[in-house]
């Protein structure tokens, strides 16, 4: 799925009031913006925190290949469902929780395998959360079906570089959105 300017996923006011939707004011998600002046903060936390924390929005193409992984499913932050419904292509207050829940038990998932996320420890951490499960060995070929999908033509995996705080931030975003009942509108 290419999109020439990528994705955002913009805070808005749910439901809508009128034709479009009102972006959330950023002075909801300006607490963000300490994280990103911790010193011990990686770079890429600092960034995104720093980014939701002026605009109430998540550049979202860097995280959307690892976000179908972790949730099952296809163009989650690309609200394709919806879209697919002739509807905006909104993820709603409920979604918003969904989808802060599944980041937040990665992070957590991924503690023991320190702070640099690959594709590798993605991997690794749903293998293992995957192996406690009811129906282990069917989620497995699951699993394993859609992590060789994710590589290219030779073989190799994507180049994924993420730092765990990070993605605790991105969850963040998700959790801020929900539990203030603010849907996010995914613009690309």
């Amino acid at each position: 799925m290419a999109h020439d300017k990528g994705l955002d996923n913009v805070a808005v006011h749910w439901p809508r009031t009128n034709q479009y939707y009102d972006p959330v004011a950023p002075a909801e998600f300006v607490d963000f913006g300490a994280i990103a002046d911790a010193p011990e903060i990686a770079a890429p936390t600092g960034a995104l925190a720093l980014h939701i924390a002026k605009t109430g929005t998540v550049r979202a193409t860097a995280y959307t290949e690892l976000v179908d992984l972790l949730l099952g499913l296809d163009g989650v932050l690309y609200a394709t469902d919806a879209a697919a419904e002739d509807e905006d292509p909104v993820i709603d207050p409920d979604g918003c929780a969904w989808i802060a829940g599944g980041l937040e038990r990665f992070v957590e998932g991924h503690e023991p395998h320190g702070d640099l996320v690959t594709f590798d420890t993605v991997a690794q951490v749903m293998r293992d959360a995957v192996a406690a499960g009811r129906l282990a060995e069917q989620q497995l070929r699951w699993l394993d079906q859609r992590l060789s999908a994710l590589r290219d033509d030779a073989g190799n995996a994507p180049h994924w570089s993420f730092a765990r705080s990070e993605l605790a931030i991105l969850a963040g975003f998700y959790r801020r959105c929900a539990e203030r009942g603010y849907a996010v509108f995914a613009d690309y």
